[in-house]
C-alpha cells in the first residue's frame, strides 16, 4: 500500500465520519433555540403579569389618613400609607415584636407605625 491510498481511506473515513459528528450538533442547536424561545415567552408572560399587578396595585392605593389624638397643632402632611404595608405591621405585631422592631422593618417612623395600629383598633 503506498501513502496515496492511505490518505484517501482516512479522508473517506473522515466524510462519513462528519455527516453523523454534524447530526448531533444540529440536535444540540435546535434544542438550545427551542429552550432560548420559552424563555423568551417566559420572560414576556412574567412581565406582563407584573405590570398588571403593579396597576392593580396603583388602582387599590388608598392613602391612610394621619390621626394623631394627642397633637391637633397644625403638622405637615403625612405620606399616605400602602395597604400592603398596613398588613405587614398588623401581622408584625400580631407575632410580638415591638414598635422600633416594626418600624425598621417597614421602614417607617414609631409614630406612623402607632398611628397605623392605633387606626386598626390595635392598642400600643
Amino acid at each position: 500500500m503506498d501513502i496515496s491510498m492511505i490518505l484517501l481511506i482516512i479522508g473517506l473515513i473522515s466524510v462519513i465520519a462528519s455527516f453523523f459528528v454534524g447530526n448531533f450538533s444540529n440536535k444540540y442547536a435546535d434544542e438550545l433555540e427551542k429552550v432560548s424561545m420559552s424563555l423568551h415567552e417566559e420572560t414576556n408572560g412574567l412581565k406582563k403579569r407584573i405590570r398588571i399587578v403593579e396597576e392593580e396595585l396603583m388602582i387599590n392605593a388608598q392613602p391612610m389618613p394621619s390621626v394623631n389624638k394627642r397633637k391637633m397643632t397644625a403638622q405637615p402632611k403625612a405620606k399616605p400609607i400602602h395597604n400592603i404595608i398596613i398588613s405587614q405591621i398588623l401581622s408584625l405585631h400580631s407575632q410580638g415584636y415591638s414598635v422600633n422592631e416594626i418600624a425598621k422593618r417597614s421602614s417607617l417612623s414609631n409614630e406612623e407605625v402607632i398611628t397605623v395600629l392605633h387606626s386598626k383598633g390595635v392598642t400600643t
